[in-house]
């Protein structure tokens, strides 16, 4: 038992998944069990089982390099470019053509992950990640048996058709052989990679994502049926994504109020806007710290914040942005007929 099931099961706790909360406290009580510890193993399946909820899932791992992931049903904006793409893979596992593994490639926050959740969720798939920091090891030759261990449990698998398996931010492993920095170790880790990405189940699909393709393995990108690039946003394509977002995030804040016009205004400000990953966490946290009693203060706290101005009060360089007296008003807070006062005189 490792601390990451410790931090596992008090994160699902405090987040209410129960699903999460039993899957791990079984994956403890089966490391018990294989430790000897047969007492405390049945007791927390005895605890477990009181809830009248536990359910052994379909596809189970006996290593500790994966860990179960729930899809969630989160809307996920992507470019209609991409979104072709990934209509494709879709396609592809209905039809069972034997094309299962992808790599998705692309800067940080660009919705890779999110984006093979729900591909998972699409498929009515169970999603398993592996832990890659689990499976790198300093033992001399530990590394690459992790590797095999990994894609024996995949074999293994009682319905393997029925799974998606995420190699997540596969970089930490897979290193460029050439690489004259790279260690042996790490690239015999790569060439295991390579031989059993060839023997993989084709009813399973496999997803590896990485932010730092240009150093990739030619030989490993070749093992991949498709590679989707992830970077092809427009700055349409981010403000349609940063509408989608608001538009979410709002009916979770009920508090705040809906002004896109101005939204927009402030989003396009932006000399270079966000991938969806810190976007999203701009407009949310923008909506967290703003005063319930004023359904639009999330407006003032984002164009700020995305500005980097301290708060300001010079309304002619509002003016000159191309904002109106009552989108100055919400900005600045200074009414309507004062800001017209001030921009006369």
């Amino acid at each position: 038992m490792k601390k990451r099931n410790i931090i596992n099961l008090i994160k699902y706790h405090s987040e209410n998944n129960e699903s999460g909360f039993r899957d791990e406290a079984y994956e403890m009580a089966k490391y018990f069990d294989k430790i000897g510890d047969y007492q405390l193993s049945e007791y927390i399946i005895s605890l477990i089982s009181k809830t009248n909820t536990f359910i052994p899932q379909v596809n189970n791992f006996e290593k500790s390099f994966f860990s179960k992931v729930e899809c969630g049903n989160n809307p996920l904006p992507l470019p209609e470019n991409i979104k072709e793409d990934i209509v494709g893979i879709v396609n592809a596992a209905s039809h069972n053509a034997g094309v299962n593994k992808f790599l998705f490639e692309g800067a940080p926050g660009t919705g890779k992950t999110e984006t093979v959740k729900q591909i998972a969720r699409i498929l009515e798939r169970e999603l398993f990640v592996v832990e890659f920091d689990a499976v790198i090891d300093s033992k001399l030759g530990q590394t690459s048996k992790n590797i095999v261990s990994v894609f024996q449990e995949i074999r293994n698998l009682s319905n393997p058709s029925q799974a998606v398996i995420l190699f997540d931010e596969i970089d930490a492993i897979a290193l460029d052989r050439i690489n004259s920095n790279d260690l042996r170790e790490m690239g015999r880790a790569t060439s295991t990679i390579l031989k059993e990405l060839d023997r993989l189940n084709e009813e399973v699909m496999l997803i590896a994502t990485t932010n730092l393709y240009n150093s990739f393995d030619k030989a490993l990108v070749r093992r991949f049926d498709s590679v989707i690039n992830f970077n092809r946003y427009t700055r349409e394509d981010l403000l349609e994504v940063a509408e989608a977002i608001l538009n979410s995030l709002l009916n979770k804040f009920k508090f705040a109020g809906r002004n896109m016009r101005l939204f927009k205004k402030i989003i396009l400000l932006m000399e270079e806007i966000p991938y969806p990953g810190d976007l999203k966490n701009i407009i949310k946290t923008s909506l967290a710290f703003s005063n319930p009693k004023n359904e639009l203060d999330y407006l003032r706290k984002l164009f700020y914040t995305t500005s980097g101005q301290s708060v300001s009060t010079d309304l002619k360089e509002f003016q000159s942005s191309g904002f109106t007296l009552r989108e100055i008003e919400i900005l600045t807070g200074i009414s309507k007929s004062q800001a017209s006062r001030e921009l006369k005189e």
